[in-house]
C-alpha cells in the first residue's frame, strides 16, 4: 500500500526521491517522509500529500536516503506516525504489517527503547539498533532483524554509521532495484525509477540487497547467496505522465482501446484460439481442467462475475467466483481437476495472492495468473499466466486494467470452449473477429463523453443512487457504482434489476437517481419492466442502451444510446459510459480523482 524510494549516487538524491514519491503517490497519500544522510542523519517529514514534502526539502541535498509515501494502517495519519522512523542514528522506512510489532514492542520497551509513534515499523528500527550492539555490520544487523519478523514488509535502511550504503530487504510486499549508470537505487514500483534507469532487479520474498554507488550484493535473509537477473524494463516515462488530460483516471479511460488492441495482440490474425496462450503448460493442463474457479478482490472480482457467465454459457464450465479475502478464511470443497485463476492489476493484491497459494495447497494445483505485471507475486506463484498489456495504471480506481482483464477472460472463455467441443470453426472465427474489433467499439463509445458529461452536472448534486443490471450486466452494474463511490463519495449500491421489488425498491423516490444498463439481449423486457416500477415510484432514470431497444425518452427517463450491440462481448463497452459517468460526477463535486480519500492503489497487506 505505502511507497518506497531509495538512492545511493554520487550526485544529489533529494531530487530523485521526490519524483519517485511522486510516481508512488498512488499507492498511499496520508503523509511523506525522507531521510538522508550527510554529515549525520536527516529527516524530514509531513502530512498530506507529497507536494508539501517537496517544499519543505528545498535546499536539502545529500548523495543517500530513503524515501516514503504513507497509506495508514497502524496509527492515524499524521506527522508523529509518518516515516521514516528512527533509532538513533538510524532510518527505516516500511511496507507491509509486522504481525508480530505488539510483542517485539513490548521486548524493546523492556530494553529500554522509546516508542514516539502508533506504527508497527518502528519495531524494525529499534531492532537493528539492539542488533548493531552484538554485531558492526549493517547488513548482519538487519539480516538478523528480519528473521524476527512475522508478516510482510519490504524495507530500507539507513544509517549514519555507515554513510556509504542502504540495505533494504522484502517478504511479501514489492521491492524492486534499480541499477544505474551513476548510482543504484530500490523502489516500490518500477515507475518510480524510470527517471534514472531501465535496469531492473525485481526481488523475490527473502531476498536483501545492500545497494553501494558501484554495485551491489545480493542474497537471502538467511545467508544463502543468490542470483536475480537484471532486466529491461519496457516502460517509458512518458507512459506514465499525463500528457493532455486532467487526471490519470481520465487518460486511462481513453487509453483502452490502445490497452485492448495491445492485450489481445497475441492473437495476430489467427483464426484459431490456442491453449498456449496462457503458457507453455497450457496445452497438457487446460484440456483437464472440469470446474473453474476464480479468486479476485474489488473490480478484479467484478471481472470474474462477468467472466462467470461467458464460461458456463460458452464453454459449459461449472464456474465459481470467490472474493479472495473470504475464499482463504473458509472451509471449501476442493476438486483436484479445478482451474483456479487469480485475477490482479498489480499481482501483488495480498489476499489475492494468499488465496490463490491456499487453493493450492488443498491440491488445486492448475493455476492461472491474469495480471498485468509481468514480474510480480502472483504471476510467479502460479503455473499458467496470461498479461494484460494494459500499461501503467496510475489512477487508484481502476479502468483499462478491468477492460483488459475482461478481454482475457473472454479469450480464455474461447479455448476452453474449444477444447470442450462447444466451439465450431465457424463460431471461432465470428468470436475472434469481434474480439479484434473490441478497441474500435471502445473507441465509439469514447465519443457519448459530452452527453455523459451533461448526466453528471445533474447527477453530481445526488447523495444516493442505485444501479441495475441483468445477467452478465449485473456485475457491470456493481462496477459502476463501485467506481462512483470511489472518486465522488456518492452513496451507491447495485442490484439484479429482478431483485428491484425484493427490498431496494423502498428507497426509490425523486431523489434517488436510477442508473440502469440495458443492452438489447433476450432479458431485455424483463429490464423494461423493472424500469416501469421505478418510474412508477417517481424515481428518476439514466438508462445505457443499446440501439433498438426502443425505450422512450420522457423529462425522468433519459436514455444513452450505445453505438452498437454487442452481443456476449457487451459488458466490455457498457462499463466505459459507467466510468466517464463517475469522473465527470467527481469533477463537478471536486473531489480528488486520482487519489480518493482512505484508499490506495496496490492493497498489499490484508
Amino acid at each position: 500500500m505505502c511507497g518506497i524510494v531509495a538512492a545511493l549516487s554520487n550526485r544529489n538524491i533529494v531530487p530523485v526521491l521526490i519524483e519517485g514519491l511522486r510516481k508512488l503517490e498512488y499507492r498511499g497519500y496520508d503523509s511523506a517522509g525522507l531521510a538522508v544522510v550527510h554529515d549525520g542523519l536527516k529527516r524530514l517529514r509531513s502530512v498530506g500529500r507529497v507536494a508539501e514534502l517537496s517544499a519543505a526539502s528545498a535546499g536539502l541535498e545529500a548523495p543517500l536516503g530513503v524515501a516514503h509515501t504513507r497509506w495508514a494502517t497502524h496509527g492515524v495519519p499524521s506527522e508523529r506516525n509518518a516515516h521514516p522512523h528512527v533509532s538513533a542514528g538510524l532510518a527505516v522506512v516500511h511496507n507491509g504489517i509486522i504481525e508480530n510489532y505488539e510483542e517485539l514492542r513490548a521486548e524493546l520497551r523492556g530494553l529500554g527503547y522509546e516508542f514516539t509513534s502508533d506504527t508497527d515499523t518502528e519495531v524494525i528500527g529499534h531492532l537493528v539498533q539492539e542488533e548493531l550492539k552484538t554485531t558492526p555490520d549493517l547488513k548482519c544487523a538487519v539480516q538478523q532483524t528480519c528473521r524476527r519478523l512475522i508478516g510482510a514488509y519490504a524495507v530500507a535502511i539507513v544509517a549514519e554509521s555507515a554513510p556509504d550504503r542502504i540495505i533494504v530487504a522484502r517478504y511479501g510486499s514489492p521491492l524492486v532495484l534499480g541499477v544505474g549508470e551513476d548510482g543504484n537505487y530500490a523502489a516500490s514500483d518500477a515507475s518510480a525509477l524510470l527517471q534514472v534507469t531501465r535496469n531492473m532487479i525485481y526481488l523475490e520474498d527473502g531476498d536483501m540487497a545492500e545497494l553501494r554507488r558501484d554495485g551491489y550484493t545480493l542474497e537471502r535473509v538467511d545467508g544463502s547467496p543468490v542470483e536475480r537477473a537484471v532486466q529491461v524494463s519496457s516502460l517509458s516515462a512518458d507512459a506514465v505522465e499525463l500528457g493532455k488530460f486532467r487526471h490519470y483516471m481520465q487518460k486511462e479511460i481513453f487509453e483502452q482501446p490502445t490497452a485492448l488492441a495491445n492485450t489481445l495482440e497475441l492473437l495476430g490474425t489467427a483464426r484459431t484460439v490456442s491453449p498456449q496462450l496462457f503458457g507453455a503448460e497450457a496445452a497438457e493442463l487446460l484440456p483437464k481442467v472440469k470446474r473453474v474457479l476464480l479468486l479476485a478482490c474489488g473490480t478484479s472480482y467484478h471481472a470474474g462475475l462477468v467472466s462467470r457467465y461467458w464460461i458456463e454459457d460458452l464453454a459449459g464450465l461449472p464456474c465459481t467466483v470467490e472474493i479472495a479475502s473470504e475464499y482463504r478464511y473458509r472451509k471449501s470443497v476442493s476438486d483436484p481437476d479445478t482451474l483456479v485463476i487469480a485475477i490482479s492489476q498489480s499481482g501483488e493484491t495480498a489476499d489475492t495472492l494468499a488465496a490463490l497459494k491456499h487453493a493450492a495447497a488443498l491440491g488445486q494445483t492448475t493455476t492461472l495468473a491474469i495480471c498485468n505485471v509481468a514480474e510480480s507475486a502472483i504471476v510467479r506463484a502460479a503455473k499458467l499466466r496470461f498479461l494484460t498489456r494494459a500499461g501503467p495504471e496510475i489512477g487508484v480506481a481502476s479502468t483499462k486494467a478491468f477492460t483488459t482483464q475482461l478481454a482475457a477472460l473472454y479469450l480464455l472463455t474461447l479455448v476452453l470452449a474449444k477444447l470442450n467441443g462447444h466451439l465450431n470453426a465457424d463460431a471461432e472465427a465470428e468470436q475472434l473477429t469481434a474480439l479484434r474489433h473490441l478497441p474500435l467499439a471502445v473507441g465509439r463509445v469514447l465519443e457519448l463523453e459530452p452527453q455523459i458529461e451533461e448526466w453528471a452536472q445533474r447527477f453530481a448534486m445526488k447523495q444516493h443512487s442505485l444501479f441495475l443490471g441483468r445477467g452478465r450486466h449485473y456485475p457491470i452494474a456493481l462496477e459502476g457504482a463501485l467506481k462512483l463511490k470511489e472518486i465522488s463519495y456518492i452513496h451507491a449500491e447495485a442490484y439484479p434489476a429482478g431483485e428491484l421489488k425484493h427490498g431496494p425498491l423502498a428507497l426509490v423516490d425523486k431523489d434517488m437517481p436510477v442508473i440502469a444498463v440495458a443492452p438489447n439481449d433476450a432479458l431485455l423486457e424483463k429490464l423494461k419492466s423493472n424500469l416501469q416500477e421505478v418510474r412508477a415510484r417517481g424515481g428518476e432514470l439514466y438508462v445505457f442502451a443499446d440501439q433498438g431497444c426502443e425505450i422512450p425518452e420522457s423529462p425522468a427517463l433519459h436514455i444513452l444510446s450505445m453505438p452498437e450491440h454487442y452481443g456476449h462481448l457487451s459488458p466490455v463497452l457498457h462499463v466505459v459510459p459507467l466510468q466517464l459517468l463517475a469522473y465527470h460526477a467527481a469533477l463537478v463535486k471536486g473531489t480528488d480523482v486520482d487519489k480518493p480519500r482512505n484508499l490506495a492503489k496496490s492493497v498489499t497487506v490484508e
